[in-house]
């Protein structure tokens, strides 16, 4: 059986140790901010989240851009040269044109290639439940399975992997597209908060509101019980939020009260994710029936 590397970005927010941990190897994403383009690396080398988030509380603007099909194509090379197979789980076609980079680079590099295999996954995920997706595709490489067999069980699993989320300022939903600015403002005012989700398309869903900060993290505490398969028996639920890690875990003590979690792992939301969300986002991520 040929060695393969598992491949993914970092939309996928796990940190340097997580990554370190699993052993998969991450392709960084950019973000520009004060007119600077920087990388999201997992170990924050190019800008810590504290600076990001600091700067964004201060009225900076920053933009981020797709990986295209000639990074990508840098990036696997060395991969391939070294004689591994290549098994990419890209970030959310729903939220960004990198899958398609991934797909196009995949298949130049085939012609240079051939002996190689290069799997691509369009995960449908962000944040850290790309980042669970990925947890769970190293630990069967690891297990011994093929790169077709974890290839197969990601396209199988990944509408299972249930994203929930809520944000403390809706200006940067806003500024997204993702309300209307009269739904910002009269949220603001009354103290709404969204409660939403990743649906199966991979896009970012507007699913309920929340009077209240507190009122919106119960909320998502509460879809574990709803939808999430043998809470107790999860290996792990992940976490990551903007600038909020007290909130983050309040709902890390929640769900370990009420469900019996066992490990719930928490991480910041990266640069090139944050740019969207704006700092005092929270996301929860776990094994559910749907999402």
């Amino acid at each position: 059986m040929s060695e393969y590397v598992i491949v993914t970005d970092s939309s996928c927010d796990l940190n340097q140790q997580m990554v370190e941990e699993i052993g998969v190897e991450v392709l960084p994403l950019t973000f520009t901010i004060r007119g600077t383009t920087l990388k999201n690396y997992p170990d924050d080398r190019d800008m810590g989240a504290h600076e990001f988030y600091q700067l964004m509380s201060e009225g900076e603007m920053v933009t981020t851009a797709a990986v295209n099909e000639h990074q990508y194509e840098e990036f696997l090379t060395p991969v391939l040269e070294s004689g591994r197979d290549a098994l990419i789980l890209a970030f959310s076609s729903g939220l960004s044109a990198t899958c398609q980079s991934a797909r196009l680079a995949a298949g130049e590099l085939a012609e240079r290639f051939p002996e190689r295999k290069i799997l691509v996954v369009d995960t449908l995920c962000a944040s850290l439940g790309q980042g669970l997706l990925v947890w769970y595709a190293a630990e069967k490489q690891k297990a011994g399975a093929s790169i077709e067999e974890v290839r197969d069980w990601c396209e199988a699993n990944k509408l299972h992997i249930c994203h929930w989320f809520t944000v403390n300022d809706l200006h940067y939903l806003k500024r997204g597209g993702r309300i209307s600015a009269a739904t910002a403002v009269v949220g603001t005012m009354l103290q709404i908060k969204p409660v939403l989700h990743m649906d199966n398309e991979g896009h970012l869903v507007n699913v309920s509101k929340a009077r209240g900060r507190k009122a919106s993290l119960d909320a998502m505490v509460k879809q574990v019980g709803e939808r999430g398969i043998d809470p107790a028996g999860q290996e792990r639920m992940l976490i990551s939020h903007s600038a909020c890690e007290e909130d983050a875990r309040y709902i890390a003590d929640q769900i370990r009260d009420q469900y019996g979690v066992k490990e719930v792992l928490l991480n910041r939301i990266g640069p090139v994710i944050g740019a969207h969300t704006g700092p005092g986002c929270v996301a929860l991520f776990f094994i559910g029936t749907e999402r």
